[in-house]
C-alpha cells in the first residue's frame, strides 16, 4: 500500500465532511503544511537546505533534528527552499503530497505546494488571535506579505515579452521603488506642505524637505505608487513624473537602473499597468517589513536573477559563502573589540557589484554585536551592478552618498579616505590598457605618495592595482591600522621575474610585512570561472605572533558538490568548510592530515631571492679567452652572450657560497656580474603543498597489463571460433 502524507492521514473518514442538517459534500484535501513537505525530501536534501540557511542542529545524523530544525526556522520558506529543485523533482513531491502534478512552469508547481506553508506546523488547535498590531493593520487585503511568492507572480507577468535573465531589470527597480514609497507614505504630506513654504520664501527647501521626511532622501510628486492607479491611460507620464520628484541620490538609482527604458517596454507589451499594479498592493512599510527583513529579501532577490543570468554573474555577483569565509577572516582576530557597546567601523569595497560584500559583513558585525554600526563605502563600474548596491545600501539605512560610481582606478571617487575594513573581488586577467595613461600618469607623478608607487603589472592582468589602492587606503597602524581581504587568481603570485612590477609589488607587499596569510580556494567556485583562486589577508597591524610571517593555508580540498551547476561553479563551501578554514588561520599553526599539509607558516624572506647573472668568457678559434680592448672592460675577459645564464638564489643563502656549490664546480671559469643583479619575489604556493606520491610497484603494474592482455586474448579467442 503506497505510504500516505500526515496531511492526507489528517482527512475524516474518505475525505467528505459531514452536515447532519443537509447532503454530504466532498471537501478539497487540505494543503500540506511546510512539515508535510519536509517530510518527502531526502536526508540528504535536508541537510543541503540546513547548511545553506546556516540552521543549528542538535544531530545532522538524524533526519527528524534536521527537519525540525527547517521547520520551525523563519528564514527557510519554502518559498525559498523549492525553486532550487528540479521540474520532475517538484512533480514528484506533488504526488506525493496527493496535489496535481501539471504544468511546465516551475513557478507555477512550487506556489501549488507552498500554499499551505502559512498553516500552523504543530498538529494542535489554534489559539484565538491575538489582537492585531499596528504593523498587522498595516497588512493588505489581498493576504500575507509573502514576499517572494509576490515577486515570482510579477516574474510570470513577465514571461513572453522578457528572457528569465532579464526580469531583474523590472522587478528590482520596482521593488526599491514601492519600498521608498511605503517609507515616504506618512511624511509625503508635510514634505509637500513645506517645500511650498520654502519655495514661497525663495529659499532652497532641500535640507528642510529632508528633516520633515525624516530620511536621507524625500519625494516632491504629489503622486505615489497607489495614486498612479487612478489614471491607466496616462500611467507611463505619471510614472516617470513620480520618480522626478525624487531627490538626486534616489532618481540615480532610477538612472543607472535604465528605468525609463524598461518603462517604455512594459508600456509597449502593455504590462506597465499590470506590473505597477501588483507592486501597488503590497506593503513595504517599515512597521510590516523591517530594514533587517528588506534586506534580506532584496539580497535573495539579487542572488536569484543573478543565478538566472549566471552567464555574467561572476562579474558583478560573488558567491555568498565565499564572501562569508573573508568576513570571518578580516573580523576574527578583533572579536574582542568588536563586541564592545557602540562600536563603529568602516568597511569599503572598490569593486562593489551588488553590495553582496557590504551586505555580508553588516549581517556579521549586526549578529556579534547588535549595538554596533558598520559605514559601509563603495565604488563600481558597472551601471546596473552600482544601481543595485546603492539600492540595497539605501533599503538598509546606509548613507548611498558613500557608493560611488566609476573606475575605481582610474577616477578614485573616495580620494583620501581610510577605512578599517576592506573586502574585494577584482576581475581576474582583464587588462587596464583603456585606463593605462592615467594609471601610469600618477605613477610617475605621485610614486610613493599615490598608489601605484611600488610599481606596474603588465598591462594584460589589473588585479594588482587593486591590491595596492586597497593598500593605499589602509588606516595608519599608529590610528588602529586595517585589515582587508581580496580574491585573486594564482598569476599574482608568482608572474614576473625579478625586477618586474609584479614582483616589485611582492616585495613591498613582504618587506613590509604586510600579507598575513594567503588561502587557496577549490576550482569551479566562481560562476564565470573554473580557475584556482586565492584569498588574501592583508593588514598592517598584525598581531604579534603574526610578525615577520605568513600563513599559507591550502583549502582547495574543502568542498561540497553542488546539486546544480550555475555557469562555471560547480562547487561549494558548507558551513562547516568555512568554519573549519576559519579555525586553521586563527590557530596560526602549521596543520598536516592524513599525511597532506593543510596550513604552513614562513617567514617573509623565504619568498625572496636574488637573480644573479652568470657569465663566461669569449674564447677565440684556439680555445684562448678573449679580452676587453677599451673601455671599462679593457684587459677583462669579454662575456659571451650565447653562454650567459641566471641563478636564483634565496635571499637567506649567501651568494658567494651558493654560486661555489652550484655554478663553478660545472663552469669554473665563470663569474658573476654583479651589476645585474636583482632582488625577486614569489610566492609558489602549490609547491608548498606538493605531496610526492611514489608509483606503484612495477611488477605489480605488469600484473594488471598481463591480466588485461590475457582478457584481450581470450576475447580475440572467441571471435575466431
Amino acid at each position: 500500500m503506497p505510504a500516505v502524507s500526515g496531511y492526507m492521514q489528517r482527512l475524516r473518514g474518505d475525505g467528505r465532511s459531514i452536515n447532519v442538517n443537509g447532503p454530504v459534500y466532498p471537501r478539497p484535501p487540505p494543503m500540506p503544511t511546510k512539515r508535510d513537505v519536509l517530510a518527502h525530501l531526502h536526508r540528504d536534501e535536508l541537510l543541503a537546505v540546513v547548511d545553506r540557511f546556516e540552521l543549528t542542529v542538535e544531530d545532522r545524523r538524524v533526519k527528524e533534528k534536521l527537519l525540525e530544525a527547517i521547520a520551525t526556522s523563519k528564514k527557510a520558506t519554502l518559498i525559498a527552499i523549492l525553486p532550487e529543485y528540479s521540474r520532475d523533482r517538484l512533480k514528484e513531491l506533488c504526488r506525493a503530497l496527493g496535489l496535481d502534478d501539471s504544468g511546465k512552469e516551475k513557478s507555477v508547481i512550487v506556489e501549488r505546494i507552498v500554499g499551505g506553508e502559512q498553516v500552523a506546523t504543530a498538529p494542535v488547535a489554534p489559539a484565538p488571535p491575538p489582537a492585531p498590531t499596528p504593523a498587522e493593520r498595516r497588512q493588505p487585503a489581498t493576504g500575507g506579505p509573502n514576499l517572494s511568492a509576490f515577486i515570482w507572480s510579477v516574474a510570470d507577468l513577465l514571461r513572453g515579452d522578457y528572457k528569465q535573465s532579464e526580469y531583474g531589470k523590472v522587478i528590482l527597480p520596482f521593488t526599491v521603488l514601492r519600498r521608498l514609497d511605503c517609507v515616504l507614505e506618512g511624511t509625503k504630506p508635510a514634505v509637500l506642505s513645506e517645500k511650498a513654504l520654502r519655495e514661497k520664501a525663495g529659499l532652497n527647501p532641500e535640507p528642510f524637505l529632508l528633516k520633515k521626511a525624516g530620511q536621507l532622501f524625500f519625494n516632491t510628486s504629489p503622486l505615489d505608487l497607489k495614486k498612479l492607479m487612478g489614471d491607466q491611460d496616462h500611467i507611463a507620464e505619471n510614472l516617470r513624473a513620480y520618480i522626478q520628484g525624487f531627490s538626486a541620490p534616489v532618481r540615480d538609482i532610477f538612472e543607472s537602473f535604465e528605468f525609463h527604458t524598461q518603462i517604455d517596454k512594459l508600456a509597449k507589451a502593455n504590462l506597465l499597468y499590470l506590473v505597477t499594479e501588483k507592486f501597488a498592493g503590497i506593503d513595504l512599510h517599515p512597521e510590516v517589513v523591517s530594514n533587517a527583513e528588506m534586506g534580506l529579501v532584496f539580497e535573495e532577490l539579487i542572488r536569484k536573477f543573478a543565478e538566472l543570468s549566471n552567464e555574467t554573474a561572476g562579474e558583478h555577483f560573488t558567491p555568498r559563502e565565499v564572501i562569508r569565509l573573508m568576513v570571518n577572516l578580516i573580523f576574527i582576530e578583533d572579536d574582542d573589540a568588536l563586541v564592545k557597546p557602540g562600536v563603529v567601523r568602516s568597511l569599503y569595497d572598490p569593486t562593489a557589484g551588488t553590495g553582496g560584500m557590504l551586505s555580508v559583513a553588516g549581517e556579521h558585525l549586526t549578529a556579534l554585536n547588535p549595538g554596533s554600526r558598520l559605514v559601509m563605502y563603495g565604488q563600481e563600474l558597472n551601471p546596473e551592478s552600482y544601481a543595485i548596491c546603492k539600492a540595497d545600501m539605501l533599503i538598509k539605512g546606509q548613507d548611498i552618498a558613500n557608493i560611488i560610481f566609476g573606475n575605481t582606478l582610474s577616477a578614485d571617487g573616495l580620494p583620501g579616505k581610510r577605512f578599517d575594513y576592506m573586502l574585494s573581488n577584482p576581475p581576474f586577467g582583464v587588462e587596464w590598457k583603456k585606463i593605462e595613461k592615467e594609471v601610469r600618469k600618477e605613477a610617475e607623478q605621485q610614486g610613493f605618495n599615490g598608489r601605484f608607487g611600488p610599481g606596474l603589472p603588465r598591462v594584460s592582468d589589473g588585479s594588482l592595482l587593486f591590491l595596492l589602492h586597497l593598500v593605499s587606503k589602509m588606516q595608519p597602524a599608529k590610528d588602529g591600522g586595517s585589515r582587508f581581504g581580496i580574491v585573486l587568481n594564482g598569476s599574482p603570485l608568482f608572474t614576473g621575474g625579478a625586477g618586474s612590477g609584479e614582483s616589485e609589488i611582492r616585495r613591498y607587499m613582504l618587506e613590509n610585512d604586510l600579507v598575513e596569510a594567503i588561502i587557496g580556494l577549490p576550482t569551479d567556485m566562481f560562476y564565470n570561472t573554473g580557475i584556482s583562486t586565492y584569498v588574501w589577508v592583508v593588514s598592517n597591524r598584525k598581531p604579534a605572533h603574526r610578525k615577520g610571517k605568513v600563513q599559507l593555508i591550502d583549502a582547495s580540498g574543502f568542498f561540497q558538490k553542488m546539486r546544480k551547476s550555475l555557469g562555471s561553479k560547480r562547487k561549494e563551501l558548507g558551513a562547516d568548510h568555512i568554519d573549519d578554514i576559519t579555525r586553521v588561520f586563527g590557530s596560526f599553526e602549521e596543520v598536516t592530515r592524513d599525511g597532506v599539509p593543510i596550513s604552513r607558516i614562513f617567514r617573509n624572506e623565504d619568498f625572496g631571492y636574488r637573480t644573479i647573472t652568470v657569465e663566461r668568457p669569449e674564447r677565440d678559434e684556439k680555445g684562448n679567452v678573449v679580452l676587453g680592448a677599451k673601455g671599462k672592460g679593457k684587459g677583462k675577459p669579454v662575456p659571451d652572450a650565447d653562454l650567459r645564464d641566471t641563478e636564483n638564489v634565496p635571499l637567506s643563502e649567501d651568494v658567494e657560497t651558493y654560486f661555489k656549490r652550484e655554478v663553478l664546480p660545472h663552469a669554473a671559469d665563470a663569474w658573476i656580474d654583479d651589476e645585474k643583479t636583482k632582488v625577486g619575489y614569489e610566492i609558489p604556493f602549490n609547491r608548498h603543498f606538493y605531496v610526492f606520491k611514489p608509483p606503484r610497484p612495477l611488477a605489480e603494474i605488469d600484473a594488471d597489463l598481463k591480466g588485461v592482455t590475457d582478457r584481450i586474448l581470450t576475447m580475440i579467442a572467441g571471435l575466431s571460433s
